[in-house]
């Protein structure tokens, strides 16, 4: 059945257990699936789904052909599960799926990431949605995979941001955790994070503190500083976790020092790769990287049709 539209009770087992293990909640997964088909298939109103008009019109209705997805550059993968739910959806379940690596691998350029078995139509039809999926949390991956190994030996971790597109952060932030990273909150809930505008808002950093503090006894808080004055303000209120804003490798190796153990540091702001290892050398603990998420170039993966009938 070509676009099938299936729902996600009827999608294998093994692939929403797959995905439930992951961290990610399968509808969620859908859900993003059905958004990216509907821009390339609007469902009009009162009328049937539209079709792909190319294949409809270029390929036999009984034609069945497998298909490879191929990395074309080294690096590490992620999403192929997602893609995998795309081609579920569009063909239901007339569509085999095979010798599908697991996300978090390292790839070299040839290498086969999976094989996908079907309707021909059904294959170019799903064909760039799943694309999209796993080419760009792939590059979300390889990205966070070069800040690792960047940092290795240094005891210093890469954390992501909420620095997302719109609507894909739960699946970027897995991207993240594909490519050796560690995530910071999802979401506005999680934790408390005080950055510059609240610490005027509040008038001070110690102030800003005791209200997240006792408003919600228990939240873990992190609070921004820009200076050493207000590390030590905050130090000696007891505050555990402090992001450093935007400081010099310098200002950031003497926050180390004065804090000497009392509290997590994390530096932000402006970070390159080639700064990397320099800024972890200094002793802090987190290195935030808006870039993993809001600006990364896209994994290059190409699928090929090996067979059809």
């Amino acid at each position: 059945m070509i676009f099938a539209g299936t729902w996600v009770d009827d999608l294998p087992e093994q692939l929403t257990a797959e995905l439930t293990e992951a961290g990610l909640e399968p509808i969620w997964v859908y859900g993003a699936v059905l958004l990216a088909f509907e821009e390339d298939l609007p469902a009009m109103p009162f009328e049937k789904r539209e079709v792909d008009k190319t294949s409809e019109a270029t390929i036999p209705a009984d034609a069945r052909g497998v298909a490879e997805f191929a990395a074309r550059e080294p690096g590490v993968v992620a999403g192929l599960g997602v893609a995998a739910v795309a081609f579920h959806f569009a063909m239901g379940d007339d569509v085999e799926i095979a010798d599908r690596v697991p996300d978090g691998t390292r790839v070299a350029p040839g290498d086969v990431l999976m094989r996908v078995s079907g309707p021909t139509r059904g294959l170019l039809t799903a064909e760039r949605t799943a694309l999209n999926f796993a080419s760009h949390l792939s590059g979300v991956a390889t990205a966070t995979a070069a800040w690792v190994d960047a940092l290795e030996g240094t005891g210093a971790r890469v954390l992501d941001t909420r620095k997302t597109l719109p609507g894909l952060r739960m699946l970027q932030k897995y991207a993240v955790r594909c490519g050796g990273g560690t995530n910071h909150r999802m979401s506005l809930a999680d934790r408390a994070m005080v950055k510059d505008n609240h610490v005027i808002a509040a008038g001070g950093v110690v102030p800003a503190l005791e209200a997240v503090r006792a408003a919600y006894p228990g939240l873990r808080v992190e609070v921004e500083v820009t200076d050493l004055d207000q590390l030590r303000e905050l130090l000696d209120a007891g505050c555990e976790e402090i992001l450093l804003d935007n400081m010099s490798t310098e200002t950031m190796a003497e926050a180390v020092r004065i804090t000497a153990g009392r509290a997590t540091l994390e530096a932000s702001g402006g970070l390159t790769i080639e700064r990397a290892r320099e800024v972890a050398e200094t002793g802090v603990d987190f290195i935030s990287v808006g870039a993993l998420t809001h600006s990364v170039r896209v994994f290059d993966i190409g699928m090929d049709l090996r067979e059809g009938r």
